[in-house]
């Protein structure tokens, strides 16, 4: 029997072990529409299962050694790249991605398995000054059991990010995939984590819709849910944990600008600004959805980009194009309607515009206005709306004026003049003299008003302080006496 092999997986999920549902769905390519296999589609009984079976293995996780749980996460990450093209297959088939898009996503799901490695390892409290003759001390002890409901763009590491740090201090995890990368945003993951010794019922991966994702949230096993997806979607899995007092980390959309200064190599900063609008087809929360343009290099800067987007193969990236398709055609028609009701408004269509199946043309619009679908929206797929501007308070404005803010990508001549600006813009994450898409698993990652509750994913004490309760312990040597 081979690694991950279809018999173990193909129509189950997996709770305490690979399992058969009542109900299953197809696995789909969606660059040929070719059925890959097929996942449980499981129900609020299987979320039931899952927690309750989390709930009673994770005593026994918290209470092993910390270099024991490590020790897990090492092995995860030596199978992993033992397995990298196998992840990376997945990847291209199923999510519709580039191979080097692929290939970079296996990399950083490996990174998060070292980083979380490392994380069981840190400190965990901290001794405090007291008035009392006693030893005072605030310490770290995990939440129990963790709910990760994950999306469709990056499934492996945005499920990891959450899966691998909530394992390693000492939690349990039901793992909920977006129903359309159910297999390499989570029962791949599953699988590399049982054959590194991961005990049975730590992780669960339940694929399933949106009522599976209710039921998550409504458990009341599950304390702390760690949600990533559209800002809509957040809003209502902020609003029920709040409703029933629960932690939710949230990170939502994010409609990010790219902000290019007078000045600039405007040949690196459209490849860039490319770079930032057309990876995966657009479909990522830090894609660059509005490029602020200095009216200074505005035409030049427009024409190189609508050079560039039309020079990149749309296709199937199996076959080596650098871009694949869009998820589904619900999503298509969306990014569709954005752009022909923006040009219907008075944008120009500088270059693509148009889709083969699934597969949309790299697309650059000019002349977009604030008010313009393309503006104001996230689009989620590869489409560059770029916006005229005269001065750097303008810049700002427009810029802040977003409900989202998540990231910000700032081209400048002057490296300090870009890093000064960093300081006004309203933003999670700045790039000076880089695009708007980037993640490391040692970085604190998130954004500020619709785009997230703040919180952060990436690096140690982000992840100690998402996953983890404080608790104040006092001791003294002997029982004080009180005037009672």
């Amino acid at each position: 029997m081979t690694f991950f092999d279809p018999a173990d997986w193909d129509s189950r999920a997996y709770v305490g072990g690979w399992i058969a549902t009542d109900a299953t769905a197809d696995v789909v390519n969606p660059a040929t529409g070719e059925v890959l296999g097929r996942v449980a589609d499981c129900g609020a009984a299987d979320v039931d299962r899952a927690a309750r079976l989390a709930a009673q293995a994770q005593a026994d996780w918290a209470g092993r050694p910390a270099e024991e749980r490590a020790a897990v996460l090492r092995r995860a990450a030596a199978v992993l790249e033992d397995r990298s093209d196998d992840l990376a297959g997945w990847l291209v088939r199923e999510a519709g991605s580039g191979q080097g898009k692929a290939a970079f996503e296996v990399g950083l799901v490996t990174a998060e398995l070292h980083l979380a490695a490392g994380t069981a390892l840190v400190p965990y409290g901290q001794l405090l000054r007291s008035a009392q003759p006693r030893l005072s001390m605030v310490r770290r002890r995990p939440v129990g059991v963790v709910g990760v409901i994950s999306p469709f763009n990056f499934p492996g590491i945005l499920a990891m990010r959450s899966v691998a740090p909530a394992l390693a201090l000492g939690n349990a995890v039901v793992l909920k995939p977006d129903p359309r990368t159910a297999v390499a945003g989570g029962l791949f993951l599953a699988a590399v984590l049982e054959e590194a010794g991961l005990p049975a019922g730590l992780l669960s991966v339940v694929p399933g819709g949106s009522s599976v994702g209710a039921a998550l949230v409504e458990h009341e096993a599950v304390p702390v849910i760690s949600f990533t997806g559209s800002t809509a979607a957040g809003r209502v899995v902020g609003e029920r944990c709040g409703r029933l007092l629960k932690r939710a980390h949230l990170e939502l959309g994010g409609n990010n600008a790219l902000v290019v200064l007078p000045g600039v190599d405007v040949a690196a900063a459209a490849s860039a600004g490319a770079w930032g609008s057309f990876l995966h087809q657009g479909q990522i929360c830090m894609t660059a959805g509005r490029h602020l343009v200095h009216a200074d290099v505005h035409d030049e800067y427009v024409a190189a980009l609508a050079e560039k987007a039309g020079g990149i193969p749309v296709g199937d990236p199996a076959t080596g194009t650098p871009l694949g398709p869009l998820i589904d055609a619900g999503q298509r028609d969306k990014v569709h309607a954005v752009v022909t009701d923006s040009v219907a408004a008075g944008a120009v269509l500088e270059a693509g515009g148009r889709y083969d199946g699934l597969c949309y043309q790299p697309t650059v619009l000019s002349g977009v206005a604030p008010a313009h679908r393309a503006w104001t929206e996230e689009i989620f797929g590869p489409v560059a709306p770029v916006l005229r501007f005269s001065s750097v308070d303008e810049a700002v404005e427009v810029v802040n004026s977003s409900e989202y803010g998540l990231s910000v990508g700032v081209l400048a001549p002057d490296t300090f003049a870009g890093y000064e600006l960093a300081d006004r813009l309203d933003a999670g994450i700045v790039h000076v003299n880089d695009q708007t898409v980037d993640d490391e698993s040692v970085a604190p990652f998130g954004g500020t008003k619709a785009s997230g509750t703040g919180s952060r994913f990436g690096g140690h004490e982000a992840n100690v302080a998402a996953f983890t309760e404080e608790q104040w312990v006092t001791v003294q040597s002997r029982i004080q006496r009180y005037p009672f």
